[in-house]
């Protein structure tokens, strides 16, 4: 192929999408796909592929291809992940390149590749995150000014990939951020900011259709002489078992946190709050002892309208009732 190039696939074209798809594509596979196609017309190529490399283990996985017949794809996949040996997996780990690559398809025709790592910089070292390949069917020798113009494509799906992973880390780190606000890290519970809100909903939807919520307040009984006699991470085994209960037990409508160092409470829509306690105090006592201590829990229930008319009041019920029946492993209601 001659160093020129026809009217509209030209650089300037591979330019122009190259941009569109940084900047408006929804997705990774969308925006190489823009790229490779522009970049495959501007080099007269009739064949391209797209590898990731794995950051981990250097593994690479075709992504994209484009003028592949379907049964040649799988096994073209097959053998440059598995072959060290090939070509495009040297160039991943050579993150030199090759142009002008000649071999054979599998139906004995000759086939010209060129195979271009894709690397990206972050804080002054290299990487290569993938391989762009293209193919020409026959002999096919790059130009000086092709040449410049795959490297170009190849640094715009280079920059493609590193923009979408950087993108998906940081949704990844804001989802993983609003997770850890909402629940408490020991237990995978709510936590008591995440169960204010709930309980503030809760009584605000039952004062409107006169209904009912239930607060159940929990406390290990004896958890200070488990942690002073057994040690710390006897109490926090303990903490995480109570929580295994409380999550398998109650309703998919019922939300439980960890509010204290043994307590937990849980808000329960409807007035069956009592009735869900005893199912948690009976899962309980089937659990094994820990380092030597039996772990019983006692509970204390409040009931809205009853025992109080917001989520404070409630809890303040909740935890009066528990106070009249711990160490006792049994449920208490503030109204009986």
């Amino acid at each position: 192929m001659s160093d020129t190039t026809a009217a509209g696939t030209g650089p300037l074209t591979v330019l122009s999408a190259g941009a569109a798809a940084l900047a408006r594509a929804d997705t990774l596979d969308q925006a190489l796909g823009v790229i490779v196609e522009a970049g495959a017309a501007a080099v007269g190529a009739p064949m391209a592929a797209v590898f990731l490399q794995d950051g981990d283990d250097g593994a690479l996985e075709l992504l994209l291809t484009l003028g592949m017949a379907d049964d040649t794809v799988e096994p073209f996949a097959s053998d440059v992940s598995s072959n060290p040996d090939h070509p495009i997996h040297h160039a991943a780990l050579d993150r030199t390149g090759t142009l002008s690559r000649t071999g054979e398809t599998p139906d004995g025709t000759t086939l010209t590749g060129a195979d271009l790592p894709l690397v990206v910089a972050s804080g002054g070292v290299e990487a290569c995150v993938g391989v762009l390949t293209f193919g020409w069917p026959g002999a096919h020798e790059v130009g000086t000014g092709e040449e410049t113009l795959l490297v170009a494509i190849a640094d715009l799906a280079a920059a493609a990939i590193a923009a979408f992973r950087s993108s998906s880390l940081a949704a990844e780190r804001a989802e993983w951020a609003e997770r850890v606000s909402h629940t408490d890290p020991l237990t995978g519970l709510s936590n008591a900011r995440t169960l204010g809100r709930v309980l503030e909903l809760e009584v605000a939807r039952a004062a409107r259709q006169q209904t009912e919520v239930s607060v159940a307040v929990f406390d290990i009984d004896g958890f200070t002489r488990l942690n002073d006699e057994a040690g710390a991470r006897a109490g926090d085994r303990a903490l995480r078992e109570v929580a295994a209960v409380l999550a398998e037990t109650v309703r998919l409508v019922d939300t439980v946190a960890r509010t204290g160092a043994d307590e937990f409470v849980l808000v329960a829509p409807g007035s069956a709050g009592v009735l869900v306690a005893k199912r948690v105090l009976d899962g309980i006592a089937k659990l094994g002892s820990v380092e030597g201590h039996a772990v019983t829990v006692s509970a204390g229930v409040a009931r809205f309208p009853q025992d109080g008319t917001d989520g404070t009041s409630l809890i303040e019920a909740a935890r009066a009732a528990l106070g009249a029946s711990s160490g006792t492993a049994q449920v208490s209601e503030a109204s009986a």
